[in-house]
């Protein structure tokens, strides 16, 4: 199976950082291929904007879905958003490991999406090619993170709200959205407070679950 990492912790000794590498060294010690994509080591240019697009359609009015359908027709693709989507073509499974930031992704993993996640590559509106019918099928996708606060804030009768609500998002509106099958999350909570024994405990259940995965 070949596995892409799509990383957003800007701390390479972080517990994100070492779920990354556990991922990476289990997942290659299984026999699969693996990828990762560290998004602050590369400097992944987060914003979508209209530098995107040298070869613009419409120069009077910006409209970035189209201008995405019109860059992939006359391979107009920037060059770092097309290794990324070489990437995502290679990829069987693409884990996304991440700090959760104020209820959400980090910017530069949001980024990520909002500027590799193309109208006419990873989803068309003109031919609804979108969930069931998306040109991602086939594809899983995971999320693995960490939140500073406990499961107890992040549920319902806690003060940040239930947190299955935002991985439904997650995983509905962005995956299932492209075709992909979401996998059941990972989750660290409260990281900051753990025991040095329960983060060990952490990570030996993430390896688990990576060597079940098929």
């Amino acid at each position: 199976m070949n596995v892409l990492i799509v990383y957003a912790h800007p701390e390479p000794e972080s517990f994100n950082g070492s779920l990354k590498e556990l991922a990476v060294d289990t997942l290659t010690g299984e026999g699969h291929q693996v990828q990762v994509s560290d998004l602050y080591a590369i400097k992944w240019k987060a914003v979508l904007d209209d530098d995107d697009f040298t070869d613009r359609m419409n120069t009077e009015i910006f409209n970035p879905i189209m201008e995405q359908v019109n860059a992939v027709e006359k391979g107009a693709i920037p060059h770092d958003i097309n290794i990324e989507m070489d990437k995502v073509i290679w990829a069987d499974l693409i884990i996304f490991q991440f700090p959760i930031w104020w209820s959400n992704f980090p910017a530069i993993l949001k980024g990520w999406v909002d500027r590799v996640f193309f109208n006419g590559f990873a989803f068309n509106l003109a031919e609804m090619k979108l969930y069931d019918n998306g040109p991602l099928k086939g594809k899983k996708a995971m999320l693995s993170f960490t939140t500073g606060a406990p499961r107890e804030l992040y549920s319902a009768q806690g003060p940040h709200g239930e947190i299955e609500i935002l991985i439904n998002y997650f995983n509905h509106v962005l995956f299932e959205f492209v075709g992909m099958e979401a996998l059941p999350y990972f989750g660290v909570f409260g990281h900051g407070d753990l025991s040095l024994e329960e983060r060990e405990q952490k990570l030996d259940d993430y390896k688990e679950i990576l060597k079940k995965l098929d």
